[in-house]
């Protein structure tokens, strides 16, 4: 019985072989969904597009991505502090032993290095926003 194999990347083959289709819908589609608020000539469809997220404080694209990175940073900050944990961990598992040793010291650099990311992140998100508002501030 032979067991079905799949081939590395076949997703990513797919929608390059059929990406002219994938480009040729967005044509199609692309007047429809960005024109917002007008009527179609001799129609009298109107086509307008609503802010999914205007209902919160979400009505400008530095306000979504403030958002998007509160959340990543949300969920982010109790994985690293259960990496350091873990590596805390190794440290005690290793007993001298210096391969292992090595191991959990590169584990505790790398986890330091993502959760410098992860707060430099929200840092440059926050001077983004703040400075775009300034900007739309002084206009």
């Amino acid at each position: 019985m032979k067991i079905f194999t799949i081939k590395k990347y076949n997703i990513l083959s797919n929608i390059y072989k059929y990406s002219f289709i994938i480009i040729f819908i967005f044509l199609i589609f692309a007047p429809v969904v960005f024109s917002a608020g007008t009527t179609a000539p001799g129609t009298g469809i109107i086509s307008k597009v609503e802010n999914p997220l205007g209902e919160g404080n979400l009505e400008t694209i530095p306000d979504f991505i403030k958002a998007i990175i509160t959340i990543i940073l949300t969920v982010g900050v109790p994985v690293v502090a259960l990496a350091i944990i873990y590596t805390g961990f190794l440290f005690v598992a290793a007993q001298g032993n210096s391969e292992k040793i090595t191991k959990a010291k590169k584990a505790l650099v790398y986890t330091l290095i993502g959760a410098a990311i992860l707060l430099g992140a929200f840092i440059v998100a926050e001077a983004i926003v703040k400075t775009v508002k300034d900007i739309g501030a002084g206009a």
